[in-house]
């Protein structure tokens, strides 16, 4: 048995004194030993006030609470309960369901959020213990004994329950078990002092990968609790971090920023785009800004665990656009009925992990649509080429069928990315009364660069099929996007007909 606090008891034994976690933005520092310290103590109040093996505790707190934060995650673990991570920006009719469903016997939150809260407390009788992170409750809920605290739960057990985000529908709970979080595995790492930079919400899968990776590679977590790309490029010239994770809508940011081209980036060894594919023009453009580190993109899914894909930095040139090889994984390429496609050929990505299995928390319907056995349906389409490296190129839902044409959303969308005016793009289908759909663009043209519809989509007439090229082009100050940073489409503002930009293609 070897759960994530092991880790952590561990490396407050080896490097007590060592800064565990530093939140940029707010200056503050956690060493090893402090995270120990207060997440037994917390632990031990979470059992006072009634927390039991197995029950569910909600951790509805911003992340600019961050410390608190992961020393709360790890109390939860401590205490042999299941944490529950919610998006801090549900509404109150949200986050009622969601809670309704882990029913959790207690919740971590804020002042800020109590509103919020009050509305699915209301609808929780399991609910026996609100702690306030940002007020004198959190002290109160701290016992006073801090010794060495062993979790009475196995690798078996359930740890989490992540809520999907919900861009295709109502988030639905995914278990995660104790063996399940294993990253990274757990080890004895020589303390490198190096230190890992990232800013995913620590609610979402990305976010708490971050908790405890960096100290299983003798690393130091930097934060930064809100995003904001010229602190992202400030922070890598000031702190030299080695590592950072981004997402593509961060990196995108990162790269549309007018300092991009002149910070001083030269002590990233390794940066990492995960979370989704990212478009090919915007990964050639990190992968030769940073010469000499490695620019990674990696695919994977709450539902699929550790199970990824990952493309080397000596493969971006020769397969730009490429999410990479599977590691520790197989996938393979379906048809609707679950067989597989021949190489090259467009199918549902499907994905095997040898891990810990995955289902959804009470909603066996919803497992046994998703888990064909072993297998994980995505709903995400893609191919493997000759060598075996997977393309996706969209959800099954993000197919546009034009006049009896296949469009894939995101063959479109990695053209408009090519265009030097294009700061962000997404496309969708939008109703046609003659074809069924057309293929639609919502574009953030960067600022100052007079970009106009007849100019992208002339752009597009050069490099895509007379059928693939927008037909009704949107200009948008952003993209709606959920937390993690992917677009929501549904969200996407539909253009009244007389409104609509159309052109003659």
């Amino acid at each position: 048995m070897a759960l994530l606090v092991d880790q952590l008891r561990h490396m407050a034994a080896a490097h007590g004194a060592q800064t565990a976690y530093r939140d940029v933005l707010q200056g503050r520092d956690l060493t090893f030993g402090e995270w120990e310290a207060e997440s037994n103590r917390l632990a031990r109040g979470l059992t006072a006030t009634g927390v039991t093996v197995g029950d569910r505790v909600a951790l509805h707190l911003e992340s600019t609470h961050d410390l608190r934060w992961i020393v709360a995650y790890a109390a939860i673990h401590k205490a042999g309960a299941v944490a529950v991570p919610t998006n801090t920006r549900l509404s109150g009719r949200e986050l009622a369901t969601i809670l309704g469903h882990a029913e959790p016997v207690a919740v971590i939150t804020s002042s800020a959020l109590e509103g919020t809260l009050d509305d699915a407390r209301r609808q929780l009788p399991s609910l026996h213990t609100v702690i306030r992170a940002d007020t004198d409750e959190w002290d109160r809920s701290l016992a006073d004994d801090d010794s060495e605290l062993v979790p009475p739960v196995g690798d078996d057990d359930l740890a989490d329950i992540m809520y999907t985000s919900g861009t295709t529908g109502l988030p639905k709970g995914i278990a995660v078990r104790h063996a399940g979080l294993h990253i990274v595995p757990n080890g004895d790492p020589p303390w490198t002092g190096d230190k890992w930079l990232h800013a995913s919400p620590l609610f979402t899968f990305a976010g708490i990968s971050f908790v405890y990776n960096p100290m299983k590679m003798g690393m130091a977590a930097l934060y930064l609790s809100r995003f904001d790309a010229g602190a992202w490029l400030d922070t890598v010239e000031w702190e030299r971090p080695t590592m950072a994770f981004l997402v593509p809508s961060t990196a995108q940011l990162v790269a549309n920023h007018p300092r991009f081209d002149e910070a001083d980036l030269t002590s990233l060894q390794l940066v990492s785009i995960g979370s989704s594919s990212l478009p090919p023009a915007l990964h050639l453009r990190w992968t030769r800004r940073l010469r000499s580190a490695a620019v990674t993109n990696n695919y994977s899914m709450t539902e699929s665990g550790t199970a990824f894909t990952y493309l080397p930095h000596e493969d971006v040139e020769r397969k730009a656009g490429s999410v990479g090889v599977p590691t520790g994984t197989e996938i393979r390429i379906c048809d609707p009925t679950g067989v597989r496609v021949p190489t090259g050929v467009v199918g549902e990505v499907r994905i095997r992990s040898g891990g810990s299995p995955r289902e959804y928390y009470r909603d066996p319907a919803a497992t046994a649509a998703t888990w064909d056995g072993e297998w994980l349906r995505t709903g995400d389409l893609g191919y493997l080429d000759e060598d075996g490296y997977l393309f996706i190129v969209g959800r099954a839902k993000d197919v546009i069928i034009r006049g009896g044409h296949n469009v894939h959303a995101a063959d479109v969308e990695a053209i408009l990315y090519e265009h030097p005016s294009v700061s962000e793009a997404a496309v969708a289908a939008v109703p046609h009364e003659v074809l069924g759909e057309d293929v639609g663009a919502w574009v953030v043209p960067v600022d100052g660069s007079g970009l106009t519809v007849d100019e992208l989509v002339a752009f597009c007439r050069e490099r895509l099929a007379d059928y693939k090229v927008p037909r009704v082009v949107t200009f948008l100050d952003e993209l709606p996007r959920n937390p993690t940073g992917k677009v929501v489409k549904r969200d996407l503002p539909m253009p009244a007909a007389s409104d609509q930009e159309r052109t003659s293609a």
